[in-house]
């Protein structure tokens, strides 16, 4: 099967996924009702869509097209809303975050579709694994070989969105001792990890070519890539983000990518390398499992420095774009919590410090999903 054509975009645009937890209101484990949540929102006019995930205690809702963090959350808002009207008549809660913070995964279902059942086939324990959560932000790009271009550009600075989305400390009861822990699932996968390296959508066909001659990879679905171009849409789609305890948030981390990509496009601040990638795993890393306290190695200097810092240097050479593209407001939200080392997963942590109990930690994370806390 060829490679699709790079279809035509608004530049900047924006896209929000978020894959979302059911619970229960007994245990606040995990709870197997896509299929009835599916049906009742089925019934409420929304912009966007929710759709089914690999498991029957997913979901997964998405935006409509967006032009700023602000539409982002406008959108978003109300399908949180009809989302948590429903839930309540389920009697069940819909949660954020990156992983559940004590299921078993050989408990759950496969979600009865036909491309869920082939990745069970082929993945095996892998696919009930793959219970876990992220968020996913697609950005507008003018044509496809801009499109390789701020995909190799945005990989400088995965460890920031790694960090500043962090929300999954715990898994199957466990502190685990990663802000996220939710990539060392993705990380699994044999196609995940970084993107080959191309700047031209020619030189993209032909790796995409030769793949497809192996018969390893049928469309760009098979790859889990960090940073995968989404040609359908004619945007680049991050993929490193956890699931955010709010859709506050959630938006305002894709103000913080539409600010970069802004940057990017008007002024080309730095060319990208295949030399960038020689730190690229060890940036991931050390976001994934220190997170705001990482350490972030500079690809192009080579220099050490605490990612904290590295975030902050970077909002402010944003400040004019996200002033222009209405995100200020965003970014001041984010930078106040670098500043105070705070992220999901930290919040995450003090409750659990408090409360010496998984289970309301999770029924806190709802209340603080559906805006009560």
């Amino acid at each position: 099967m060829p490679l699709e054509r790079f279809n035509k975009s608004e530049a900047l645009s924006l896209g929000v996924e978020l894959e979302l937890q059911l619970v229960n209101t007994h245990d606040y484990d995990l709870a197997p009702y896509a299929e009835d949540m599916l049906r009742l929102m089925a019934h409420t006019p929304l912009p966007g869509s929710v759709v089914p995930e690999m498991t029957s205690s997913m979901i997964e809702i998405s935006t409509g097209i967006c032009h700023s963090a602000k539409d982002v959350i406008a959108q978003l808002t109300p399908i949180r809303d009809a989302l948590v009207k429903n839930a309540d008549k389920l009697n069940i809660a819909v949660v954020g975050g990156g992983t559940h913070a004590f299921q078993q995964w050989h408990e759950r279902r496969i979600y009865d579709k036909p491309r869920f059942r082939e990745l069970s086939e082929l993945y095996g324990y892998l696919s009930k694994q793959f219970t876990i959560f992220g968020q996913h932000v697609h950005i507008g790009c003018p044509d496809a070989d801009a499109a390789l271009l701020m995909l190799h550009r945005m990989s400088r600075y995965i460890p920031h969105f790694i960090a500043l989305s962090a929300s999954s400390p715990f898994v199957q009861g466990q502190d685990t001792q990663f802000d996220s822990a939710r990539l060392n699932s993705v990380f699994a996968f044999p196609l995940s990890g970084r993107a080959p390296f191309a700047l031209t959508w020619k030189e993209f066909e032909a790796y995409f070519e030769r793949m497809t001659r192996t018969g390893v990879v049928r469309s760009m679905k098979d790859f889990y890539w960090d940073i995968r171009p989404k040609p359908e849409f004619g945007t680049i789609e991050i993929r490193v983000f956890d699931t955010p305890l709010t859709v506050e948030r959630a938006a305002e981390l894709a103000g913080y990518v539409q600010s970069l990509a802004a940057w990017f496009l008007q002024e080309q601040p730095f060319t990208p390398s295949e030399d960038d990638y020689l730190v690229y795993s060890y940036n991931r890393f050390q976001a994934c499992r220190f997170g705001l306290d990482a350490v972030y190695v500079d690809p192009a200097s080579g220099e050490h420095m605490p990612l904290r810092e590295h975030i902050l240097m970077t909002m402010t050479q944003l400040e004019w774009h996200s002033e222009a593209l209405n995100a200020t407001e965003a970014l001041d939200r984010l930078r106040a919590d670098v500043d105070a080392s705070q992220n999901d997963a930290r919040w995450l942590r003090e409750r659990q410090g408090k409360e010496r109990l998984l289970a309301e930690v999770v029924r806190q994370s709802a209340r603080r999903f559906r805006g009560a806390v």
